[in-house]
């Protein structure tokens, strides 16, 4: 959908940009569906590290495609820093915010080139450095080093090496804002011990949102917001959230319940059989 530019935007010093987000009695609808926000309201303080749980549709990504402004939305405010998001011109409002997605997309190209998408001011030793920090740096020598060519759509690579490419991308960036949705749930236990690893690594210093299924990876979070039906119902700490006996804690039950029969715990919240 066609998002209109402000006539005279808001300037963005990324020097200075120290990643306040706020929602405030945010209602978004997709074209003419019903709205799937619904007057959602919350800050983030610069930094913090928050959780976005739910079932599937309750709204989580929704939040990440207002914040980008891949949709309009139909009432309230967002801000970044104290500035509403309109305000900013679309490429300085998302040069601040960098997305790693559950299938992260990688394009024919060279290994470096992958990375650095065109940002020639990403120098050779900055994606390098963002690689080794993320712990794809030995494999990529093994396949051939930076100049090695990518097939279309990273034929060859497995879910977590394109998702640990996608890390890198995301640090070489160095974005104030970092928005990770559903970033761990394609790979197996044993990849996401080095993925989790690698996303300390990513986070450190920045603001957070987590989008995840399996809430055993975000229970560090600093604070856990929890949607349903468009609606932000209850926001805390795990431990807080779960004392408290409400949704969260239904979700959590249900998700660590085991299955009749099926002694191994059902990890994947709003997944069909789950």
């Amino acid at each position: 959908e066609s998002i209109p530019e402000p006539a005279q935007p808001r300037v963005l010093a990324r020097a200075h940009v120290r990643g306040e987000l706020a929602f405030e009695g945010v209602w978004m609808a997709y074209r003419n569906s019903p709205d799937v926000l619904k007057g959602v309201s919350f800050r983030v303080a610069p930094g913090e590290r928050v959780a976005l749980v739910g079932h599937t549709g309750a709204g989580k990504t929704s939040v990440i495609s207002c914040l980008y402004r891949f949709y309009e939305i139909r009432a309230g405010r967002i801000l970044l820093d104290g500035i509403d998001t309109r305000d900013l011109a679309l490429p300085d409002l998302r040069r601040q915010l960098a997305l790693v997605l559950q299938e992260p997309f990688l394009f024919s190209g060279t290994l470096a080139g992958n990375i650095r998408l065109g940002r020639d001011d990403i120098t050779d030793a900055q994606v390098e450095a963002a690689c080794k920090a993320v712990h794809i740096h030995d494999f990529i020598l093994s396949r051939g080093g930076y100049g090695a060519e990518v097939q279309e759509r990273g034929g060859g690579f497995s879910e977590g090496e394109r998702q640990l490419l996608s890390f890198a991308r995301a640090l070489a960036f160095d974005t104030p804002i970092l928005l990770l949705d559903e970033a761990t749930a394609n790979v197996d236990s044993h990849t996401e011990a080095r993925i989790q690893e690698a996303l300390q690594v990513l986070m450190r210093g920045r603001t957070c949102f987590v989008i995840a299924h399996r809430l055993s990876t975000i229970r560090d979070a600093d604070r856990i917001l929890v949607f349903h039906h468009g609606e932000l119902r209850e926001e805390g700490t795990h431990a807080a959230l779960l004392a408290k006996g409400g949704l969260y804690a239904k979700l959590h039950a249900m998700q660590f319940k085991p299955a009749v029969g099926h002694p191994e715990r059902r990890d994947m919240v709003g997944r069909p059989g789950a």
